[in-house]
């Protein structure tokens, strides 16, 4: 079973779709001169300090969640299992090197998640309740169905939305989440799994808002509790911190030989294993946190993609790379072991059992925002299948749902643990799932790509000070009183 999901992820993330990732982030980069390198002071000071601060004009605007509500549930939903489990599955099976592909998916993916997220909020919808709803669905029937003519926009959506899907069913949150409480207190996996699953329908059963004033009391505090973990670990190590990038350099390019319990990995493998993490842990081009965005209170468009920049850098270029330079100075990536039980024996070594307990509660607290965090994703999409549906039908669709959706969870680790199936193959399953609607999301706002551009002109006038505010741009389209003219180009 492991060798057959290693083949069908090698082939999904294969050359074609790090490609298409590749080319679609060095183009937005290019096309907005490099505006998440020349402009990371403005983006986090138009998100890290606004933390503390009341927008009068955002909280005037359509929306469900504030901004900060928004990019906390979001961040909640990215910076997850994967920034723990996921990095240490990385490294373990592609060196070292895998690392460095993270984080150049992650530089790339700060300007794709800006992308998405904006068109995101730009094409949102408003339901009869006058709540906005958005993501790629929704700007694949308005963008390429309504204002590029493209009529079958429906294959693309639904290929999205199956592919989305299949992360309902195979989810890494619970089984990450029981594999630590259990390895760290002595709880059956099974136990701890329906333990996780009480909290989830605490969390969601008060809905998106609920979930929104959840995630910011517990996001914060969880991610500068796990940075100041491995900062410690990193600090009291610091003389491995460079023969660490060094090998992350070096493996990057050159593969990294057997050693130990590691079996070796070539140079694809590499690619591969960082590519599909970083896109897994950031969920950039993903295609799935612009659906929390979409609901957030906002005046325009970019200043929410902004927070999309934000959440890429936080996840990926801050905790994941903690993850990874304390695995690798510990010494612990070549021992074979694989998940967050290598990660939790980093920490273990770097503190002492103590770094044990740390890691353990930082998977809780990951899994349970993570897993709440998705919920939210799940129930846009259905909104959207259902928006012309009757309300009644609607309404008893999504309670049912609502219901159901920590179960899949529950089962995958009941599964794992009767059959005896291995972390690293539960990840390929992650792997899988996050492709497909990968490949289809980026290629989408690539050929939506110049009302980004338009916005993104708009929004430097106005905030930047860079050109000249355009007096009949439409931030939003559902303001627009009729269709635009012309269709036909990007």
């Amino acid at each position: 079973m492991g060798e057959f999901l290693e083949k069908v992820v090698g082939f999904l993330w294969g050359l074609p779709l790090i490609i298409t990732i590749l080319f679609v982030g060095v183009y937005f980069t290019i096309a907005t001169k490099f505006f998440q390198f020349v402009h990371l002071p403005h983006i986090l000071k138009s998100t890290l300090g606004r933390i503390f601060k009341k927008q009068a004009e955002d909280e005037k605007a359509k929306g469900i969640l504030s901004s900060f509500e928004a990019v906390s549930t979001a961040v909640g939903g990215s910076v997850g299992v994967g920034n723990i489990g996921g990095v240490a599955t990385a490294i373990a099976v592609g060196g070292p090197g895998a690392v460095f592909w993270m984080w150049l998916c992650a530089l790339l993916g700060m300007i794709i998640k800006t992308v998405e997220v904006t068109l995101s909020v730009h094409y949102r919808n408003t339901d009869e309740n006058g709540d906005p709803y958005g993501g790629p669905t929704y700007y694949m029937e308005k963008g390429l169905g309504e204002e590029k003519k493209f009529k079958l926009w429906m294959v693309p959506a639904i290929i999205f939305g199956f592919g989305i899907f299949g992360t309902f069913f195979f989810t890494l949150q619970n089984y990450t989440v029981s594999e630590a409480v259990s390895s760290t207190f002595g709880v059956g996996m099974i136990p701890a799994s329906i333990g996780l699953t009480v909290v989830i329908y605490y969390i969601i059963y008060g809905g998106i808002k609920h979930i929104g004033k959840v995630a910011t009391k517990i996001v914060p505090f969880m991610v500068l509790f796990f940075i100041l973990s491995g900062l410690f670990i990193i600090i009291t190590n610091f003389g491995e911190v460079g023969s660490a990038f060094g090998m992350i350099f070096s493996g990057a390019f050159g593969g990294t030989a057997a050693v130990g319990g590691f079996t070796g990995a070539v140079v694809a493998q590499v690619i591969q294993m960082g590519m599909a993490r970083s896109v897994y842990s950031n969920e950039a081009g993903w295609g799935t946190s612009p659906m929390v965005h979409s609901t957030a209170k906002v005046d325009h468009p970019v200043k929410q993609g902004v927070w999309g920049a934000f959440e890429v850098f936080v996840d990926t270029i801050i905790v994941c790379s903690i993850t990874a330079l304390t695995i690798i100075i510990t010494g612990v990536w070549s021992s074979g072991l694989s998940g967050a039980e290598l990660t939790l024996s980093a920490f273990e070594v770097g503190i002492g059992e103590i770094g044990r307990y740390i890691i353990a509660i930082s998977v809780v607290l990951f899994g349970v925002t993570t897993t709440t965090g998705w919920y939210i994703y799940y129930e846009v999409l259905l909104r959207h299948l259902f928006k012309n549906s009757d309300s009644k039908i609607k309404t008893a669709c999504l309670k049912f749902f609502s219901w159901f959706y920590p179960i899949p969870g529950l089962a995958m680790v009941v599964y794992a643990v009767s059959v005896g199936m291995p972390g690293a193959a539960v990840w390929y399953f992650a792997d899988i799932t996050s492709a497909i609607p990968t490949f289809i999301n980026v290629v989408v706002i690539l050929l939506l790509s110049k009302r980004f551009l338009e916005l993104l002109r708009d929004y430097k006038a106005r905030y930047l000070g860079i050109g000249q505010i355009d007096p009949n741009i439409v931030l939003f389209y559902e303001d627009k009183k009729e269709p635009p003219k012309d269709s036909k180009a990007m």
